[in-house]
Protein backbone atom coordinates (compact mmCIF):
# COMPACT_ATOMS: atom_id res chain seq x y z
CA UNK A 1 0.00 0.00 0.00
CA UNK A 2 1.29 3.45 -0.91
CA UNK A 3 0.05 6.79 0.36
CA UNK A 4 -0.61 10.16 -1.26
CA UNK A 5 -1.85 13.61 -0.32
CA UNK A 6 -4.65 15.10 -2.44
CA UNK A 7 -5.31 18.85 -2.70
CA UNK A 8 -7.43 21.07 -4.98
CA UNK A 9 -5.91 23.73 -7.24
CA UNK A 10 -7.94 26.54 -5.67
CA UNK A 11 -8.14 28.40 -2.37
CA UNK A 12 -4.84 28.37 -0.48
CA UNK A 13 -3.45 25.93 -3.04
CA UNK A 14 -3.78 28.33 -5.96
CA UNK A 15 -0.36 29.67 -4.86
CA UNK A 16 2.60 27.72 -6.27
CA UNK A 17 4.74 28.53 -3.21
CA UNK A 18 2.09 27.00 -0.97
CA UNK A 19 1.97 23.84 -3.07
CA UNK A 20 5.78 23.63 -2.92
CA UNK A 21 5.56 23.84 0.87
CA UNK A 22 2.98 21.05 0.95
CA UNK A 23 5.11 18.88 -1.35
CA UNK A 24 8.26 19.36 0.71
CA UNK A 25 6.41 18.53 3.93
CA UNK A 26 4.84 15.41 2.38
CA UNK A 27 8.21 14.14 1.19
CA UNK A 28 9.81 14.80 4.57
CA UNK A 29 7.05 12.94 6.43
CA UNK A 30 7.28 9.86 4.20
CA UNK A 31 4.27 10.23 1.91
CA UNK A 32 4.69 8.67 -1.53
CA UNK A 33 2.92 11.19 -3.78
CA UNK A 34 1.12 14.51 -4.07
CA UNK A 35 -1.89 14.83 -6.38
CA UNK A 36 -3.65 18.01 -7.51
CA UNK A 37 -7.05 18.68 -9.02
CA UNK A 38 -7.41 20.27 -12.45
CA UNK A 39 -10.26 22.80 -12.48
CA UNK A 40 -10.91 26.16 -14.12
CA UNK A 41 -14.00 27.21 -12.16
CA UNK A 42 -15.15 23.95 -10.49
CA UNK A 43 -18.68 24.60 -9.14
CA UNK A 44 -19.31 28.27 -9.91
CA UNK A 45 -22.00 28.66 -7.28
CA UNK A 46 -19.69 27.43 -4.52
CA UNK A 47 -16.27 28.60 -5.74
CA UNK A 48 -17.14 31.98 -7.23
CA UNK A 49 -14.46 34.53 -6.33
CA UNK A 50 -11.87 31.96 -5.24
CA UNK A 51 -8.40 31.98 -6.81
CA UNK A 52 -7.40 29.03 -8.98
CA UNK A 53 -3.91 27.95 -10.05
CA UNK A 54 -2.83 26.14 -13.20
CA UNK A 55 -2.06 22.56 -12.08
CA UNK A 56 1.03 22.21 -14.26
CA UNK A 57 2.58 25.38 -12.84
CA UNK A 58 1.71 24.21 -9.33
CA UNK A 59 3.22 20.78 -9.97
CA UNK A 60 6.38 22.41 -11.35
CA UNK A 61 6.79 24.14 -7.99
CA UNK A 62 6.22 20.81 -6.24
CA UNK A 63 8.83 19.11 -8.42
CA UNK A 64 11.44 21.77 -7.67
CA UNK A 65 10.80 21.46 -3.92
CA UNK A 66 11.25 17.67 -3.81
CA UNK A 67 13.47 14.88 -5.07
CA UNK A 68 11.60 11.57 -4.55
CA UNK A 69 7.91 12.43 -4.19
CA UNK A 70 5.67 11.27 -7.03
CA UNK A 71 3.55 14.10 -8.44
CA UNK A 72 0.55 14.31 -10.72
CA UNK A 73 -3.07 15.19 -11.29
CA UNK A 74 -6.19 13.47 -10.02
CA UNK A 75 -7.41 14.15 -12.53
CA UNK A 76 -6.62 16.12 -15.68
CA UNK A 77 -9.75 17.05 -17.61
CA UNK A 78 -8.31 15.77 -20.89
CA UNK A 79 -11.18 16.87 -23.21
CA UNK A 80 -10.56 20.51 -22.17
CA UNK A 81 -6.99 20.39 -23.50
CA UNK A 82 -5.29 20.02 -26.84
CA UNK A 83 -3.40 16.71 -26.74
CA UNK A 84 -0.21 18.15 -28.28
CA UNK A 85 -0.02 20.89 -25.63
CA UNK A 86 -0.78 18.42 -22.86
CA UNK A 87 1.88 16.05 -24.14
CA UNK A 88 4.46 18.86 -23.96
CA UNK A 89 3.44 19.84 -20.42
CA UNK A 90 3.64 16.29 -19.08
CA UNK A 91 6.93 15.53 -20.83
CA UNK A 92 8.47 18.76 -19.52
CA UNK A 93 7.37 18.00 -15.95
CA UNK A 94 8.55 14.41 -16.25
CA UNK A 95 12.00 15.64 -17.31
CA UNK A 96 12.14 18.28 -14.58
CA UNK A 97 11.15 15.78 -11.89
CA UNK A 98 13.44 13.00 -13.11
CA UNK A 99 10.58 10.71 -14.07
CA UNK A 100 8.21 11.18 -11.12
CA UNK A 101 4.98 12.06 -12.94
CA UNK A 102 1.77 10.06 -12.63
CA UNK A 103 -0.84 11.18 -15.15
CA UNK A 104 -4.41 11.00 -13.91
CA UNK A 105 -7.02 11.50 -16.62
CA UNK A 106 -10.76 11.81 -16.93
CA UNK A 107 -13.64 13.72 -18.51
CA UNK A 108 -13.58 16.53 -15.97
CA UNK A 109 -16.51 18.22 -14.30
CA UNK A 110 -18.87 19.68 -13.31
CA UNK A 111 -19.50 19.58 -17.05
CA UNK A 112 -21.92 22.51 -17.30
CA UNK A 113 -19.61 24.81 -15.35
CA UNK A 114 -16.22 23.60 -16.58
CA UNK A 115 -17.19 23.17 -20.24
CA UNK A 116 -20.50 24.91 -20.85
CA UNK A 117 -19.23 28.17 -19.36
CA UNK A 118 -16.76 28.45 -22.24
CA UNK A 119 -18.95 27.26 -25.10
CA UNK A 120 -17.37 23.79 -25.12
CA UNK A 121 -19.32 20.59 -25.81
CA UNK A 122 -21.22 19.26 -22.80
CA UNK A 123 -22.38 15.91 -24.18
CA UNK A 124 -20.60 13.23 -22.06
CA UNK A 125 -20.49 10.89 -25.06
CA UNK A 126 -18.60 13.48 -27.12
CA UNK A 127 -16.27 14.24 -24.21
CA UNK A 128 -15.57 10.53 -23.79
CA UNK A 129 -14.67 10.32 -27.49
CA UNK A 130 -12.21 13.19 -27.03
CA UNK A 131 -10.74 11.49 -23.96
CA UNK A 132 -10.15 8.16 -25.70
CA UNK A 133 -8.69 9.70 -28.84
CA UNK A 134 -6.48 12.08 -26.84
CA UNK A 135 -5.12 9.26 -24.69
CA UNK A 136 -4.10 7.32 -27.77
CA UNK A 137 -2.34 10.40 -29.12
CA UNK A 138 -0.60 11.16 -25.83
CA UNK A 139 0.74 7.62 -25.70
CA UNK A 140 2.26 8.06 -29.15
CA UNK A 141 3.53 11.61 -28.57
CA UNK A 142 5.36 10.58 -25.39
CA UNK A 143 7.29 7.90 -27.30
CA UNK A 144 9.22 10.53 -29.24
CA UNK A 145 8.38 8.72 -32.49
CA UNK A 146 6.73 10.27 -35.57
CA UNK A 147 2.95 10.56 -35.36
CA UNK A 148 0.38 10.64 -38.15
CA UNK A 149 -3.24 10.44 -37.10
CA UNK A 150 -6.59 10.86 -38.83
CA UNK A 151 -9.28 10.61 -36.17
CA UNK A 152 -12.79 11.81 -35.54
CA UNK A 153 -11.70 14.82 -33.49
CA UNK A 154 -7.96 15.26 -34.16
CA UNK A 155 -5.72 15.18 -37.23
CA UNK A 156 -1.93 15.06 -37.04
CA UNK A 157 0.48 15.23 -39.97
CA UNK A 158 4.10 14.11 -39.61
CA UNK A 159 4.75 15.35 -36.05
CA UNK A 160 7.51 14.21 -33.70
CA UNK A 161 7.45 15.67 -30.20
CA UNK A 162 10.82 15.62 -28.45
CA UNK A 163 12.06 14.98 -25.90
CA UNK A 164 10.15 11.84 -25.12
CA UNK A 165 9.07 11.39 -21.55
CA UNK A 166 11.77 10.18 -19.15
CA UNK A 167 9.54 7.30 -18.17
CA UNK A 168 9.13 4.85 -21.02
CA UNK A 169 6.99 3.66 -22.65
CA UNK A 170 5.10 6.48 -20.84
CA UNK A 171 4.33 7.88 -17.41
CA UNK A 172 1.72 5.80 -15.57
CA UNK A 173 -1.78 6.68 -16.76
CA UNK A 174 -4.57 6.35 -14.21
CA UNK A 175 -8.19 6.88 -15.24
CA UNK A 176 -11.02 8.30 -13.20
CA UNK A 177 -14.33 6.49 -12.85
CA UNK A 178 -17.51 6.73 -10.83
CA UNK A 179 -18.62 3.32 -9.64
CA UNK A 180 -20.95 1.56 -10.41
CA UNK A 181 -20.63 2.99 -13.96
CA UNK A 182 -18.96 0.20 -15.93
CA UNK A 183 -17.68 1.88 -19.10
CA UNK A 184 -15.06 4.11 -17.36
CA UNK A 185 -13.70 1.04 -15.57
CA UNK A 186 -13.32 -0.80 -18.87
CA UNK A 187 -11.48 2.25 -20.22
CA UNK A 188 -9.16 2.34 -17.22
CA UNK A 189 -8.37 -1.37 -17.53
CA UNK A 190 -6.60 -0.63 -20.82
CA UNK A 191 -4.12 1.66 -19.04
CA UNK A 192 -2.16 1.54 -15.78
CA UNK A 193 -4.55 2.29 -12.96
CA UNK A 194 -7.92 3.54 -11.79
CA UNK A 195 -8.93 6.20 -9.27
CA UNK A 196 -12.63 5.53 -8.73
CA UNK A 197 -15.12 7.68 -6.90
CA UNK A 198 -18.26 6.05 -5.56
CA UNK A 199 -21.84 7.23 -5.84
CA UNK A 200 -22.48 6.21 -2.22
CA UNK A 201 -19.31 7.83 -0.78
CA UNK A 202 -18.59 11.49 -1.45
CA UNK A 203 -15.06 12.87 -1.89
CA UNK A 204 -13.28 12.45 1.46
CA UNK A 205 -15.37 9.48 2.61
CA UNK A 206 -13.74 6.06 2.47
CA UNK A 207 -15.60 3.61 0.21
CA UNK A 208 -17.01 0.31 1.39
CA UNK A 209 -14.65 -2.63 1.05
CA UNK A 210 -17.22 -4.53 -1.02
CA UNK A 211 -17.42 -1.68 -3.52
CA UNK A 212 -13.63 -1.70 -3.86
CA UNK A 213 -13.70 -5.47 -4.30
CA UNK A 214 -16.30 -5.10 -7.06
CA UNK A 215 -14.22 -2.51 -8.93
CA UNK A 216 -11.10 -4.66 -8.68
CA UNK A 217 -12.93 -7.75 -9.89
CA UNK A 218 -14.54 -5.94 -12.82
CA UNK A 219 -11.27 -4.27 -13.89
CA UNK A 220 -9.40 -7.57 -13.71
CA UNK A 221 -12.10 -9.22 -15.80
CA UNK A 222 -11.57 -6.55 -18.48
CA UNK A 223 -7.81 -6.69 -18.76
CA UNK A 224 -6.22 -4.96 -15.75
CA UNK A 225 -2.86 -6.64 -15.19
CA UNK A 226 -0.85 -7.56 -12.10
CA UNK A 227 0.85 -4.14 -11.88
CA UNK A 228 -2.40 -2.23 -12.30
CA UNK A 229 -3.01 0.33 -9.51
CA UNK A 230 -6.27 0.73 -7.60
CA UNK A 231 -6.42 4.14 -5.92
CA UNK A 232 -9.01 4.86 -3.24
CA UNK A 233 -9.14 7.63 -0.69
CA UNK A 234 -10.79 9.56 2.06
CA UNK A 235 -10.04 11.33 5.32
CA UNK A 236 -8.46 9.09 7.96
CA UNK A 237 -8.70 9.55 11.73
CA UNK A 238 -5.76 11.23 13.48
CA UNK A 239 -5.15 8.10 15.56
CA UNK A 240 -2.78 5.81 13.57
CA UNK A 241 -4.40 2.59 14.81
CA UNK A 242 -7.87 3.76 13.80
CA UNK A 243 -6.53 4.93 10.43
CA UNK A 244 -5.02 1.51 9.80
CA UNK A 245 -8.30 -0.15 10.81
CA UNK A 246 -10.08 1.99 8.22
CA UNK A 247 -7.66 1.26 5.39
CA UNK A 248 -6.78 -2.41 6.02
CA UNK A 249 -10.08 -3.84 4.68
CA UNK A 250 -9.68 -1.73 1.51
CA UNK A 251 -6.15 -3.05 0.98
CA UNK A 252 -7.45 -6.56 1.50
CA UNK A 253 -10.12 -5.83 -1.13
CA UNK A 254 -7.38 -4.95 -3.63
CA UNK A 255 -6.62 -1.23 -3.21
CA UNK A 256 -2.93 -0.46 -3.78
CA UNK A 257 -2.92 3.29 -2.98
CA UNK A 258 -4.59 5.31 -0.24
CA UNK A 259 -5.16 8.93 -1.28
CA UNK A 260 -5.60 11.17 1.77
CA UNK A 261 -8.34 13.75 1.09
CA UNK A 262 -10.21 16.38 3.03
CA UNK A 263 -14.00 16.13 3.03
CA UNK A 264 -15.36 18.12 0.09
CA UNK A 265 -18.17 19.43 2.30
CA UNK A 266 -15.87 21.15 4.82
CA UNK A 267 -14.02 24.46 4.74
CA UNK A 268 -10.77 22.53 5.32
CA UNK A 269 -10.82 21.28 1.73
CA UNK A 270 -8.75 24.13 0.29
CA UNK A 271 -6.93 25.36 3.41
CA UNK A 272 -3.23 24.92 4.06
CA UNK A 273 -3.04 24.49 7.83
CA UNK A 274 -5.36 21.47 8.18
CA UNK A 275 -3.51 19.80 5.32
CA UNK A 276 -0.12 20.41 6.92
CA UNK A 277 -1.40 19.02 10.23
CA UNK A 278 -2.49 15.81 8.52
CA UNK A 279 0.76 15.54 6.59
CA UNK A 280 2.77 15.93 9.80
CA UNK A 281 1.04 12.91 11.32
CA UNK A 282 2.52 10.78 8.53
CA UNK A 283 0.95 8.07 6.39
CA UNK A 284 -0.70 5.14 8.19
CA UNK A 285 2.02 2.62 7.44
CA UNK A 286 1.73 -1.01 8.38
CA UNK A 287 -1.21 -1.77 6.07
CA UNK A 288 -0.49 -4.74 3.78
Amino acid sequence: MRFSINIPNFGDFADARTVARVAAAAEQEGWDALFLWDHVVHDKEIRRGQPFGDPWMLLTAAALATSTLKIGTLVTAVPRRRPEHLARQVATLDALSGGRVIFGAGLGGPIEDEFGSFGEPTDPVVLAEHLDESLRLLDRYWSGNPVDHDGKHYQVRDVTLRPATVQQPRPPVWLAAVWPNRRPVRRAARWDGIAPLFKNATHGVAPAAQDVRDVVSYARKHGAGEKFEFVVGGATPADPARARDLIAPLAEAGATWWDERQLITTSDLDRLEPTLRRISQGPPRGVD
